[in-house]
């Protein structure tokens, strides 16, 4: 299985658009927001069969997007959101506090422009992977080079990742 995550593409979706022709066909795109009214035609550059999931950002004004999901990757529950209800812009921690509560594998959240991926361990708990794609727009990291991040399912169901960087 094959998932492209993105975030924070704020109407300019070049980037995304490019990614999307090199990459060949996809199972999932995941969208964390702030894609400001794209949503449809982002779906429409897929190819046929690729499921789309995208949650409401901070300046999805007028969107009737969900604010946060919860989906089944493979055999991980993974909670998608933007993240600034949960205050990421100070800190991941909120945010995966709740996570954790709530029992997911995987937190995926966008607004801050900057890639995360790590694995949360707790001794006597199960891991918790936390990520960010960043932003293919507006990138804010050290280099401010734009970013996405790839994940596969492989035929164990183990999952794996990549930040990838254009």
């Amino acid at each position: 299985m094959k998932i492209l995550i993105v975030s924070d593409t704020h109407r300019r979706n070049e980037n995304l658009k490019m990614v999307l022709e090199r990459s060949g066909p996809l199972d999932l795109l995941i969208h964390l927001g702030d894609g400001e009214g794209s949503e449809t035609l982002i779906a429409s550059w897929v190819n046929p069969g690729c499921r789309t999931e995208f949650v409401l950002g901070n300046n999805d004004f007028f969107s009737n997007l969900e604010r946060e999901k919860e989906i089944m990757i493979g055999s991980y529950r993974t909670l998608l959101t933007h993240g600034h209800y949960y205050s990421v812009s100070l800190g991941p921690e909120r945010l995966i506090k709740e996570a954790r509560a709530a029992g997911f594998d995987i937190v995926m959240f966008g607004h801050t422009h900057r890639p995360v991926l790590e694995v949360n361990r707790r001794p006597g708990e199960k891991d918790l992977i936390v990520l960010n794609p960043g932003s293919l727009s507006y990138p804010r990291q050290e280099g401010h080079k734009p970013s996405y991040i790839w994940m596969e399912i492989d035929s164990e169901g183990k999952a794996h990742f990549a930040v990838n960087y254009l």
